[in-house]
């Protein structure tokens, strides 16, 4: 009998094949249809499970031959001394009954895979390009000292890995907490891809709680005891997350999540409350009885969760073990809460809100900063020249004609700003901290679609390099693409300032006709600065990986006349 929801996925796979048929055939190789169906999945769950835009997803699939059994693998940037790597291996079937185990030797490929990319002193023998650029850049930050956290994702439309032979192979790998596994096929896909609805809930508060009116809004403020959350969070999971901006990063390899934890298997769990930055919830409406003093009942409409969700999951997940294990539940602990029940004319202030109580911590801010004045200009400038601007993340894959903020700020930060390493390795901080340096007062429209077409001939041999491009490419095309810029304003006859609508045409013009020469002689100029650096030497692809992470090659490139 079908699966509805294998179904479900099945047929939003269809349209996804639309979507990456072209990108398929250039780079990776792939034209018959039940390949293509087998990318798709593996694209949609890189997709769905890493919260990316289309183009990045994209940009992770590594399948094909000489893949290590990786079908897609996805590094952050390092944060204080580790980094991030979700490797994912994909097995669909075209029969929908979803009955089906994900087999004993993807595990076992997986673990392989692991070994060998996580060891810089290990072989990689035959290994198709896309992956080995991905390995060659884990493989440097492990010699620079950096430590891997590793997520291990196995997706199917059946069911999990039996327990005598995959999960056995786990456990023989000794990997430990170092590596995550995560199983998912279409229930947990469509459980994240359905359209949420809303969540009405009592949340009892414990103790002595503060309630005001101000400015048509009500606030409370209060403690909740640890077991309510986490009752919470095994009622409606990923429901209260909606607005939350970041997936649950795990028990393991995080070290907020992991303190979390640890407090909790404390023999003094009540000193959670002191240790916790606490909860922040918006709802549409919240109601209690005011006469009572203390330990409120608080009915709330429209629940979402806007900071805290680690905190959330990680008391979930911790509890679930301990009730597993036996162990008695830390009933004595409790977390500090915070109610808002926001206007319904003014969605913006939940952004600010979220924006607000995570800007702390390393997120992705594009959709925050969406609603910015600077990027509503833009819009409108970027709009005047023919193309369009997007400003909000979308889930179709973008076309010529259309922008995103993200490519917007990595193209501007590395073609104008001269800064081709903090474009392409900080790209986490892109709408953080330096979101003011990158979309300055005076950026125009003209000058980020300039940048963005420059931009894109780099990441398009990048991503397709041919027999004559150099070595470095699958490295340098922020770099390649600066000196581009450079190049285009010597032939424009203006600094940047000068760059705006009135000469826009005569640039893209240039582009048009001598983009593949920029690009030619920028790359030049690249293997010129390697050579200054390294002279006749060999360069591996880990130390190009690691020279161009650092930066070392501006000056020289910046030095260069032309």
């Amino acid at each position: 009998m079908m699966n509805i929801n294998a179904s479900i996925i099945d047929q939003r796979l269809s349209g996804l094949m639309a979507d990456i048929r072209d990108q398929a055939k250039e780079q990776l190789n792939i034209n018959d249809d039940s390949r293509l169906k087998s990318l798709a999945f593996v694209y949609l769950c890189v997709k769905t499970m890493l919260d990316l835009d289309a183009e990045d997803s994209f940009d992770c699939l590594t399948e094909g031959g000489g893949d290590f059994g990786v079908d897609a693998i996805h590094l952050t940037e390092e944060v204080d001394g580790e980094f991030f790597v979700t490797i994912l291996q994909g097995k669909y079937s075209r029969k929908l009954e979803g009955n089906s185990n994900f087999p004993a030797n993807g595990i076992e490929d997986m673990i392989n895979a692991i070994r060998h990319i996580f060891d810089p002193r290990a072989e990689l023998g035959a290994i198709n390009s896309r992956l080995k650029v991905k390995v060659e850049a884990a493989r440097s930050l492990i010699q620079d000292g950096y430590i891997p956290r590793v997520r291990a994702i196995a997706c199917n439309n059946g069911l999990k890995w039996k327990e005598e032979d995959g999960q056995r192979a786990i456990d023989r790998a000794g990997f430990g907490d170092q590596v995550e596994w995560e199983y998912v096929n279409h229930d947990v896909l469509v459980s994240i891809l359905q359209r949420i609805k809303p969540v009405d809930e009592t949340i009892r508060l414990t103790g002595k709680a503060v309630v005001e009116d101000m400015n048509f809004s009500r606030v409370c403020i209060g403690r909740v005891p640890v077991t309510e959350i986490a009752t919470l969070m095994k009622t409606h999971g990923d429901r209260l997350l909606e607005r939350n901006i970041r997936r649950y990063l795990g028990l393991h390899g995080n070290r907020v999540n992991e303190g979390i934890r640890t407090t909790l298997l404390s023999n003094n769990p009540t000193n959670f409350y002191f240790f916790n930055n606490g909860l922040t919830l918006v709802c549409s409406d919240f109601a209690y009885n005011a006469l009572q003093s203390s330990d409120f009942q608080v009915k709330v409409e429209n629940l979402q969760i806007v900071n805290g969700g680690q905190t959330c999951m990680t008391i979930f997940k911790t509890l679930e073990q301990m009730q597993a294990e036996g162990k008695p539940l830390p009933n004595d602990a409790s977390v500090l809460v915070r109610i808002y029940k926001l206007p319904k004319d003014n969605q913006d202030i939940v952004l600010q809100i979220t924006h607000a109580t995570n800007s702390q911590n390393p997120v992705d801010l594009k959709d925050l900063r969406s609603n910015d004045q600077k990027q509503k200009q833009l819009e409108a400038s970027i709009k005047e020249l023919g193309y369009n601007y997007r400003r909000k993340r979308m889930d179709t894959p973008a076309k010529s004609a259309n922008i995103t903020s993200g490519t917007t700020a990595e193209a501007v930060l590395a073609v104008w700003r001269h800064a081709p390493h903090q474009a392409k390795f900080l790209t986490r901080e892109h709408f953080g901290k330096l979101y003011e340096r990158i979309f300055t007062p005076d950026l125009n429209g003209a000058q980020v679609v300039i940048a963005v077409l420059l931009y894109r001939i780099a990441e398009n041999h990048r991503k397709r390099p041919d027999g004559d491009d150099f070595q470095h490419v699958r490295y340098s095309s922020c770099f390649i693409a600066m000196q581009m810029g450079r190049r285009l304003l010597r032939d424009v006859g203006a600094k940047l300032s000068g760059l705006g609508h009135r000469n826009f045409a005569e640039a893209k013009r240039l582009i048009e006709d001598q983009g593949e020469n920029y690009f030619l002689a920028a790359s030049k100029d690249v293997e010129k600065a390697l050579e200054s650096l390294y002279g006749t030497e060999e360069i591996s692809m880990q130390q190009l990986s690691a020279t161009f992470r650092r930066g070392d090659l501006i000056s020289r490139l910046l030095a260069m006349e032309f």
